[in-house]
């Protein structure tokens, strides 16, 4: 997926996370991390910069953003600059930093986009130290949960499950490059307060899937979605589940 293309336009507004979101997310890596301060964190695959920022307030730096796209990762500097953060061009089979120079790696919906596993897990284990996390954000076809927009987009899962990599073959490519398995951390969270405001972030099209949808897919969807909005009568909150898997350096 090249997000220099048109993703790098929205996907700031369409992936934004609430301050009681990114509280909530920072709590849960905080419970999986090493527990001394601080942490050298490695925000792989940092996007805008959603989170690499506030890893380094949480975690005390440095923290370093690693980024392919150019739009993204310009995006990142222009509106998530801090201090102990350093932005950088690189890749999950190409980490430009140094051997084991990292206690904590956050790899945040990122793997499905990676073609060589194998050639990430050795240079994420390469730049972590011993004791290190792995933090693994992503959707597991083989323990799918029901994503609200599954409802509407049907399409969207059978992309989901095929794009997404599976957990045993995982777990299986990271044990052999030295990164054993810790947990499975499923998180419930809020994504939209109702499902009027779920629309309207959908509509910004942010996940890397619409751009897998046929456009009568994505017609269909949102005709459906409207139509659940205006038979809404009391607004609820719209939530999901999603998995972090925990891996660890001996």
């Amino acid at each position: 997926m090249n997000y220099d293309d048109r993703q790098h336009l929205v996907y700031a507004r369409a992936r934004a996370l609430t301050p009681e979101r990114l509280t909530e997310w920072l709590r849960v890596f905080a419970r999986h991390a090493p527990e001394r301060r601080p942490l050298a964190v490695l925000d792989l695959g940092s996007g805008t910069g959603r989170f690499t920022p506030e890893l380094a307030a949480e975690f005390g730096g440095p923290v370093w953003g690693v980024e392919p796209s150019d739009h993204m990762r310009a995006g990142a500097e222009q509106h998530a600059p801090h201090p102990a953060v350093t932005y950088l061009a690189g890749s999950a089979t190409a980490i430009p930093l140094p051997d084991a120079s990292c206690d904590l790696v956050l790899v945040f919906l990122v793997l499905h986009h990676v073609r060589d596993h194998a050639t990430a897990a050795a240079e994420i284990a390469r730049v972590l130290r011993p004791g290190g996390r792995v933090l693994i954000r992503s959707l597991f076809p083989d323990r799918m949960p029901e994503l609200p927009w599954y409802s509407y987009f049907p399409g969207a899962r059978d992309i989901d499950e095929q794009v997404f990599p599976r957990m045993d073959p995982l777990l299986e490519t990271f044990a052999a490059a030295g990164l054993r398995f810790v947990t499975v951390d499923r998180v419930q969270e809020r994504i939209a307060d109702s499902l009027a405001d779920y629309e309207v972030r959908l509509k910004l099209r942010g996940s890397s899937t619409f751009e897998r949808l046929t456009e009568l897919e994505i017609v269909e969807g949102f005709d459906a979605l409207e139509a659940a909005v205006r038979a809404e009568r009391r607004p609820r909150p719209v939530e999901e589940e999603s998995d972090l898997l925990v891996l660890a350096r001996a």
